[in-house]
């Protein structure tokens, strides 16, 4: 089945949508699209949100690698730079402060019915990405291409083998959830 998919545009289409509704489901369900959960995690009261994310970065750094040496997936990191890293997080940090969703929980969000995700969160999505589009070239000059970094990863930058970093993290991110877990956050 994913022998040939990158010519199957259709069939993408379709395993994204299907794969989106899991998500969004999994997001309801885990009950980060909640907005008190949100800014719960935001006051540092409710620690639902890192544990989700902990959780999805495990599984999927696992996921990824063991893929990729399978054979199954390749690689292909995005070249990034300090600047973009800088505005994009601030630009992520103010919309995810002031409306209390991040793109993935306001899409969950809306599919629960949640006015506030639907305005707020996907009309100002809209709004910002033509905005950033429209002042893309300036930015790139001005910013976003300062400490330009290329397409590195840990392991290119420590020239070792994926497993060496990934299996170690994953086992401190484990302990850090069990952790969590045991106090109570």
């Amino acid at each position: 089945m994913l022998t040939g998919l990158h010519e199957k545009k259709n069939l993408q289409l379709v395993l994204g949508l299907f794969i989106g509704v899991i998500f969004g489901f999994l997001l309801q369900k885990g009950g980060v699209t909640d907005y008190n959960v949100i800014i719960g995690q935001l006051l540092l009261t409710d620690f639902t949100v890192v544990k989700i994310m902990l959780a999805a970065s495990i599984t999927g750094m696992l996921g990824v690698h063991l893929l990729r040496s399978l054979g199954l997936a390749q690689l292909h990191p995005k070249p990034g730079s300090f600047g973009a890293s800088v505005i994009g997080g601030l630009l992520f940090g103010i919309g995810f402060g002031i409306l209390g969703y991040c793109p993935g929980t306001v899409a969950g969000a809306v599919g629960q019915g949640s006015l506030d995700a639907l305005f707020g969160g996907v009309v100002g999505m809209l709004i910002g990405a033509g905005v950033f589009a429209a002042l893309y070239p300036k930015l790139q000059q001005m910013i976003l291409s300062k400490g330009d970094f290329g397409e590195l990863t840990l392991p290119t930058l420590f020239k070792v083998n994926p497993w060496i970093l990934v299996i170690p993290v994953a086992i401190a991110l484990t302990a850090l959830l069990w952790w969590m877990e045991r106090i109570g956050l």
